[in-house]
């Protein structure tokens, strides 16, 4: 008989609980480890596994004019800003970037869960705003968090203060002042 899948644990589960040297381990080597997140052979939880997909997917909704380029752009790269800043166990700046931005939802999070019309601001600098919050929120539930991922979380927490964004970055009518 054949094999159709294989349980295991995802990346993120695997770096948070046994480390870096494990999880390259289980890949193999590095450049094997990013090839298998970005085409999505490894294992994962459903719709983030291929990353090479999803971002197909989020630049049609960008040529589409659905969605704006700020929010998966600005999330996407705070993620990565700050896990190379302080991801690594060695010190500052040795962190994992590209890692951290093929494993677990952040691709996902970042064109379909954060550009939702109804839950981001109004405005291009606010979406900005929040997509840096959701960003920072990810990496700090993932680094220091009991959680692996931590997207899903960041997100609902910045939708809850989109209110107060708004109101903060409102821009002032033509010919008044503030």
């Amino acid at each position: 008989s054949q094999i159709d899948g294989v349980t295991s644990a995802t990346p993120l589960g695997i770096l948070k609980l046994q480390g870096y040297e494990k999880l390259v381990q289980v890949f193999g080597d590095q450049p094997s480890l990013y090839k298998a997140l970005f085409l999505g052979t490894r294992s994962g939880s459903a719709g983030e596994t291929s990353v090479v997909l999803l971002l197909i997917g989020g630049l049609y909704l960008i040529y589409r004019g659905y969605i704006n380029w700020h929010v998966p752009v600005f999330m996407i790269g705070t993620v990565a800003g700050l896990t190379w800043l302080f991801g690594g166990h060695g010190g500052l700046f040795t962190g994992d970037p590209l890692l951290a931005m093929l494993s677990g939802g952040l691709v996902l999070g970042s064109f379909y869960m954060a550009t939702d019309m109804v839950t981001i601001p109004i405005t291009v600098k606010g979406q900005i705003i929040f997509a840096i919050g959701a960003g920072a929120l990810t990496v700090l539930i993932r680094l220091l968090g009991g959680y692996p991922e931590g997207v899903c979380y960041a997100i609902l927490l910045m939708n809850s203060v989109t209110p107060l964004i708004d109101r903060l970055v409102k821009p002032v009518k033509f010919g008044t002042r503030r």
